[in-house]
């Protein structure tokens, strides 16, 4: 069920001011000036941006190369989505809201046919059997894992002792987890009987149009497929993940993902309410950054005003009114997508190289102005040009 949803677009403006006036949207030729220099200053070789305005995608453009031989990165080249795939998964699951087949507020101790912990420790999935003893878990909802307040670290290989635990009451707060979108998945599939393969191809892939995506590997994208380079300069192989993890193994292309961004942002494919719920902050975010994960409340003054969780996405509040963002990231991947409600603008950025993050708030405030992205929350420590 959807809980508030007719409030969901009635997002606090800062300090109670009218929202600034919209940027005119700079033409392709601006844009592409805009990304040169950005590569230029940073040295990045690669990079993808697509602009959506009025929920339609209005430019989509490739700039530098895809490997190190410099195949051209064209706007049909594979690359990796990283955890922008929360963001996918977070609108895949309000699609199966919207058709009855799942409850946000239902535990998904409901969901499963036998106690979470009965399930062991899967390769494929998680360490659930690590959670014997602890019945926190019976609490955790849907609505908990995408909105990242299970409990969990990011993962539980980053545990120390490599075991999976809860760290405090799930539901309380926000701390980032891949875990808790994985336990998602794992109720769907294995409580609903779900073929996630087919699910996604059904509700999100073919209606969106996006043909060169898949959270699987698929050997035809081989034949345009980006390889990645880290901060150090170094090229990392692109990945062919043989599974799905709804937490980060998407494959797309800047085309692909522009369409489902526009669709993200406009509600094609959703009932209002279930849109409405998707971006309405829900859970006020207190860290003082992004990572590290399962830090205590940041002190009022570090704290930033208006930053929420919402399913999938984390809402932020700014100059030109609320807006919601995504990134995603692995040692050779930045990617990060930005919306804005007021006029359903957002830009999409993709790239496969590391030292493109230093150019991402450059580049969204040549296109949209300023936006109030909480930069430093979520690249902490990084110097941006």
């Amino acid at each position: 069920m959807i809980r508030s949803a007719k409030m969901a677009l009635i997002l606090p403006l800062l300090a109670g001011a009218m929202p600034a006036e919209a940027k005119p949207l700079p033409d392709k030729a601006a844009i592409a000036s805009t990304a040169q220099k950005a590569m230029a200053a940073t040295g990045a070789r690669g990079l993808a941006i697509a602009v959506i305005d009025h929920g339609k995608v209005v430019s989509v453009q490739s700039f530098g190369a895809r490997n190190a031989k410099g195949d051209p990165l064209t706007t049909d080249t594979v690359m990796y989505g990283a955890s922008i795939t929360k963001a996918l998964f977070g609108y895949f699951v309000m699609r199966l809201v919207d058709e009855g087949k799942v409850d946000l507020d239902r535990p998904i101790a409901a969901m499963l046919p036998k106690p979470l912990p009965d399930y062991g420790n899967l390769d494929a999935y998680g360490a659930w059997g690590d959670l014997a003893g602890d019945d926190r878990w019976r609490a955790i909802t849907p609505r908990m894992t995408l909105q990242h307040s299970t409990g969990f670290a990011n993962f539980s290989f980053l545990e120390p002792d490599g075991m999976l635990r809860i760290h405090f009451a799930p539901g309380s707060r926000y701390s980032y987890s891949g875990e808790g979108m994985i336990l998602l998945q794992f109720a769907l599939e294995q409580g609903l009987g779900l073929d996630m393969d087919h699910e996604l191809q059904r509700l999100v892939f073919d209606p969106l149009d996006m043909p060169r995506t898949s959270l699987k590997w698929r050997p035809d994208f081989a034949d345009n497929l980006a390889d990645g380079w880290r901060l150090d300069c170094s090229v990392e192989p692109h990945d062919e993940r043989s599974r799905i993890r709804v937490a980060g193994s998407m494959d797309t292309t800047i085309t692909d993902l522009a369409n489902f961004v526009a669709a993200l942002v406009s509600g094609t494919g959703l009932g209002e309410a279930a849109r409405a719920e998707l971006v309405r902050p829900q859970l006020p975010i207190r860290s003082a950054t992004q990572f590290p994960v399962l830090q205590e409340d940041a002190s009022a003054s570090e704290q930033i005003e208006g930053l929420s969780a919402a399913l999938g996405v984390v809402t932020f509040a700014g100059p030109q009114g609320p807006g919601f963002f995504k990134g995603g990231y692995n040692d050779s991947t930045r990617n990060m997508l930005v919306c804005l409600e007021r006029g359903q603008r957002c830009v999409l950025l993709l790239s496969n190289d590391a030292r493109a993050e230093a150019a991402s708030p450059m580049i969204l405030r040549s296109i949209l102005g300023e936006t109030g992205m909480p930069w430093g929350w979520i690249y902490p420590g990084v110097k941006f040009l």
